[in-house]
């Protein structure tokens, strides 16, 4: 068995799928009305149809995940971050750990926490 996709649910897809291409360069592979499959296994769900789907209440910013990227350059992702349309909420600035790795966490426009840090060794 393998992990096929990570999905997360958006409110407004298009504005989803502009985040994910300008900043991590994701591509839509495949759009299925409501359901778009990005590049590098990213699965974006209309927060509509998931609602509908789990007759549930949706709970933005609930902790419970998160998309971790590696960025060999952090300062220019950053900086191409906050030079961008969106406005970011941070949960941290960019840091770097005891172990020497740098990192940034913040949210994207949904509410989905999202990590970005150097490569691991």
């Amino acid at each position: 068995m393998k992990l096929k996709n990570v999905l997360i649910v958006v409110n407004d897809m298009d504005r989803a799928i502009r985040f994910y291409r300008d900043l991590f360069g994701l591509q839509v592979i495949l759009d299925q009305d409501g359901n778009v499959i990005m590049s590098e296994g990213l699965v974006l769900q209309d927060a509509k149809i998931w609602k509908e789907f789990l007759h549930q209440e949706l709970t933005p910013k609930n902790h419970m995940t998160e998309l971790y990227f590696e960025e060999s350059d952090l300062e220019g992702f950053v900086k191409r971050l906050e030079a961008s349309e969106y406005e970011i909420e941070y949960v941290n600035q960019m840091m770097t750990h005891s172990r020497g790795q740098k990192v940034v966490r913040f949210y994207d426009p949904d509410g989905n926490l999202i990590e970005v840090g150097t490569p691991v060794n």
